[in-house]
């Protein structure tokens, strides 16, 4: 496909963001716990159509990630990471994502530094709500015209690409969008389009509290890897042949 001559390709928008980011990271104190950043956005930004987004993907990242998995299980943590960044790559491999922030807890930070994303280390974790602003926050930072912010869930271990795209290019007609989870009751991501503003309210109940804040719900399949969040093993086994390679590797020496 030949990019639209005035329009920065994928790569190079990518590479602008990965220049800002590192530089006014260089530019920050060292103590800040933001391992890279963005630079503020221009005040004369223009709103334009949506074409591509920057994805914030909150991980918890602790060793009591994903407790419904069991105690029982010896790899819970390291099934868990791997989750989260099969999200992550699948996020980062979506064809109108220029960037991912992930915002989780130094412990893991290096393994999402490796998969090119931006990471916002939280040293005092504080909870879902406050890792999704401060990932909204930076994201902010690196707005442009035409760049979207959303939100995704890392506990998507069967999400493609493409399913991510379809659901974005969805996304852009709206100011405000949403995909529920399979069981409707919960929410796998949020969009807001280029001059939206987000009102996330993830947790119990939250499909019905997005629709309230005026999230639009997005038609998508019921078995769309991007609707499938884990929170149970028996969750996570029902989708064994969809799963990406990290699972996989964890579900498979775990027994």
């Amino acid at each position: 496909m030949t990019s639209t001559p005035d329009l920065p390709s994928r790569e190079t928008a990518r590479a602008a963001i990965g220049r800002a980011a590192v530089e006014q990271f260089e530019s920050r104190p060292r103590d800040t716990g933001i391992r890279k950043t963005g630079k503020p956005v221009a005040e004369s930004h223009v709103v334009e159509p949506t074409r591509e987004w920057i994805v914030v993907i909150p991980v918890k990242g602790t060793a009591d990630a994903k407790s419904r998995f069991g105690a029982d299980l010896p790899d819970r943590g390291a099934l868990a990471l791997a989750i989260a960044l099969d999200t992550a790559t699948a996020a980062l491999a979506a064809a109108s994502v220029v960037g991912v922030i992930v915002v989780t807890s130094a412990a893991v930070a290096t393994a999402f530094d490796e998969l090119d994303a931006l990471v916002v280390v939280e040293h005092e974790p504080a909870g879902l709500a406050a890792a999704i602003a401060s990932g909204i926050e930076l994201a902010s930072e690196l707005g442009a015209p035409g760049r979207g912010t959303a939100v995704l869930l890392g506990d998507l271990p069967a999400l493609a690409p493409a399913e991510l795209d379809a659901a974005l290019t969805l996304a852009a007609a709206h100011s405000r969008a949403m995909v529920p989870d399979a069981e409707g009751s919960g929410t796998a991501l949020v969009t807001a389009a280029d001059g939206a503003t987000h009102a996330t309210a993830f947790g119990p109940g939250s499909a019905a509290a997005h629709a309230a804040a005026g999230y639009v719900p997005l038609e998508l399949p019921g078995d769309s890897g991007l609707r499938n969040d884990v929170d149970t093993l028996d969750q996570l086994t029902a989708l064994r042949s969809r799963l990406g390679a990290r699972t996989a590797a964890v579900l498979t020496s775990a027994g």
